[in-house]
């Protein structure tokens, strides 16, 4: 019965038959553990499908909202920071294990005659492979991600004559924002992905059409494909998961601050395998920019098209193919070489990383407190007063003050400063008494322990807080705690609402709200920015 089942869906639909063909396929005697890259690819490039299918279960794929998410699926859902870190890890890994595979294709002189056509899709395959590192870079959202992107749009709006048609298609035009967002979020998850498929396809069709190359002549016999080469295959491809799978659990895939058009402070660097290029850029300045930009890695792509047809002799034991390994040597040290120097020559930047084991200490800080923040960055109080690691030693160190002066004391200080304290040279601050009593409310939150958390409060929270405490929203609503009951509390908003659904309850309070006492409010888009995604980064409040 088994047996005539089996035959009858071999007879419809060929499946026995095409299985047969696959495992039973004559390969070179000389095939061993060297051909096993090219499994390995395929399959991490399943395992990156079957991630990001996941990930995108919970993703929001729009700026902003894309961070809150990705902080969520790390710190709150159920293997969320595994399944995150086998992706972004896996990237990394299909990079080296295609370029592995393209270079042991090149020593071994695969590439020949009649194999042209399958060393090109490789070529094509591999450029992919970069698109997705390219394009998933900026889905995170992060201060990493944004200024990295923005490095990248300027280089590609440098190539001659088709630079502004490219800047314009990745929605670039001198900034990153929704446009290219949306652009690069459509490639990575609707674009590459099927033409992967289909060029993985090509490829393998192109592999079994012209059989594996052998490692020399040969005239003796062959082998089967199954079961000694699978079995290589297969212990490959479970050695590179087991590697995915610990580096995924022990190394957390990074997350940055919320990205921050404003801070100039950031210093942008692409991913380590973009570290090369941006090294080369470093040594073309000027008129010569495009040279790096441009010149040299198109030059660099034409030649390993035209290897096929450069390289025409007959095939010879990879030790005999000096020239070649010597063309392998001289790429391993000029590409170790640029990027080591990348790495040495990035200064430390300033932004500190998420502190993903809970909400993060500008969250947990009121309204007034967090507006405070706003009033001691527009007063620049920097210039005279240190705050952890990040000011000038003029003034005290407002963290570190020994003596502790209440809110009264304060803004006494603020207003008259040589009334409190003779002989000191700080002038008066012109803000109202709400603003005085939010500044020293947030310079009384301060410790040595939280004051850098505390002063990378992203701008937009800042602003938010600063929009909130001037409609005196406090007065119906609570935040961590802080304010009225009249209406209801605004930690962990984005659990149950939408941005969408914020903003139009903003504008039409009674349609969203029937019965509600709330007025509507004519924020500016630029406060109604700011203020519906400071209360969508509200955490729930603590127990």
């Amino acid at each position: 019965m088994r047996r005539r089942i089996i035959d009858w869906l071999d007879h419809r639909t060929g499946v026995e038959t095409a299985v047969r063909s696959f495992l039973y396929e004559e390969i070179p005697s000389s095939s061993g553990w060297h051909q096993v890259f090219g499994s390995i690819a395929v399959f991490l490039f399943l395992l990156q499908a079957f991630t990001g299918i996941l990930l995108a279960f919970n993703y929001a794929p729009t700026p902003g909202d894309a961070h809150n998410s990705v902080r969520y699926i790390m710190t709150e859902l159920t293997g969320g920071r595994l399944i995150r870190g086998l992706h972004h890890w896996g990237a990394s890994m299909m990079v080296v294990v295609v370029v592995l595979h393209m270079t042991q294709v090149f020593l071994w002189g695969a590439y020949r005659k009649p194999r042209e056509a399958t060393w090109m899709v490789g070529i094509l395959l591999l450029l992919i492979t970069l698109a997705y590192g390219l394009t998933g870079y900026l889905l995170p959202w992060d201060n990493r991600a944004y200024w990295g992107t923005v490095v990248t749009t300027q280089i590609a709006a440098k190539a001659p004559l088709a630079g502004p048609y490219i800047s314009r298609l990745i929605g670039g035009n001198g900034s990153v924002g929704v446009v290219t967002f949306t652009r690069f979020y459509a490639l990575h998850v609707m674009l590459l992905p099927p033409l992967t498929l289909l060029l993985i396809g090509l490829h393998i069709f192109l592999v079994r059409k012209h059989g594996v190359t052998p490692s020399f002549q040969e005239s003796g016999p062959t082998k089967k494909f199954f079961p000694e080469q699978v079995f290589k295959d297969t212990v490959a491809i479970f050695a590179a998961f087991a590697l995915l799978v610990v580096l995924a659990a022990i190394a957390q895939a990074p997350l940055g601050q919320l990205a921050d058009p404003t801070d100039t402070r950031y210093v942008p660097r692409p991913e380590w395998y973009f570290l090369f290029l941006f090294q080369t850029l470093k040594l073309f300045e000027g008129p010569l920019e495009m040279v790096g930009a441009v010149v040299l890695p198109g030059l660099a792509l034409l030649g390993l098209l035209l290897v096929p047809f450069i390289d025409r002799g007959q095939l010879r034991r990879v030790r005999r193919r000096t020239t070649a390994i010597g063309i392998v040597l001289l790429g391993a040290l000029g590409w170790g070489g640029l990027t080591a120097a990348a790495i040495l020559t990035t200064p430390a930047n300033i932004e500190i990383a998420e502190d993903l084991s809970g909400p993060q200490s500008w969250q947990q800080l009121s309204p007034e407190e967090l507006a405070g923040i706003g009033y001691y960055r527009k007063e620049n109080c920097s210039s005279c007063h240190l705050v952890g690691k990040t000011g000038r030693a003029v003034g005290p160190d407002l963290a570190n003050t020994a003596i502790r002066k209440d809110a009264a004391w304060m803004i006494l200080h603020f207003k008259r400063p040589q009334a409190m304290i003779p002989g000191s040279a700080m002038p008066p601050i012109q803000l109202s008494d709400s603003q005085l009593n939010s500044l020293a409310a947030f310079l009384l939150k301060l410790t040595p322990r939280n004051a850098e958390a505390l002063q990378s409060a992203p701008a937009f929270a800042v602003e938010g807080a600063l929009v909130y405490q001037q409609y005196r929203c406090g007065a119906c609503h609570q935040v961590n705690g802080v304010g009225m009951k009249l209406g209801p509390k605004l930690n962990a908003l984005s659990r149950r609402r939408t941005k969408e659904w914020v903003v139009q309850h903003f504008l039409e309070p009674q349609k969203m709200s029937p019965g509600t006492v709330m007025p509507p409010y004519r924020f500016s888009p630029r406060d109604m920015d700011r203020i519906t995604q400071y209360l969508m980064f509200l955490p729930p409040e603590e127990p």
